[in-house]
């Protein structure tokens, strides 16, 4: 007669099929993530290839220089602020039939300075607004 125990059996996980599913997600992951440093992103403004622009006589001109100054077909605007801006703007636009806007700013102007020209257009009810850059092919010589 045999008198002993049975002895029961530890359970055991099966690890291979576990390992199996890491692998599929990990390889996943890996195919659908995209590398991009941001910490290296340049950007050189504006620069485009483009044809010459026809002049048009509803078009006003607004200049941001690299200092923050605007200049509205040429004239110079006294002050920096979007008020004023946005009057000379409006007394633009009541001269001209259906104008639009052009923004030409220097490469180097701030960010914020183009915003305000974009806030003072809104002010002044424009809303046709381009930008205005230098052909590619030049930009390299200057």
């Amino acid at each position: 007669m045999n008198f002993r125990r049975p002895t029961s059996e530890e359970p055991e996980i099966n690890l291979i099929p576990f390992i199996d599913v890491l692998l599929v997600i990990l390889i996943f992951l890996m195919l659908s993530t995209t590398y991009s440093k941001f910490t290296e992103l340049q950007v050189t403004l504006p620069v485009a290839d483009a044809d010459a622009t026809r002049e048009r006589p509803a078009e006003i001109i607004v200049s941001v220089t690299a200092d923050g100054r605007y200049a509205l077909d040429g004239q110079l605007v006294e002050g920096r602020s979007v008020d004023v801006l946005g009057a000379a703007l409006r007394e633009a636009a009541s001269q001209r039939k259906d104008p639009f806007l052009i923004i030409s700013a220097d490469a180097a102007a701030a960010h914020q300075a183009v915003i305000n020209v974009l806030d003072a257009a809104r002010r002044a009810g424009l809303s046709r607004i381009t930008f205005a850059a230098q052909n590619g092919s030049h930009a390299s010589d200057q």
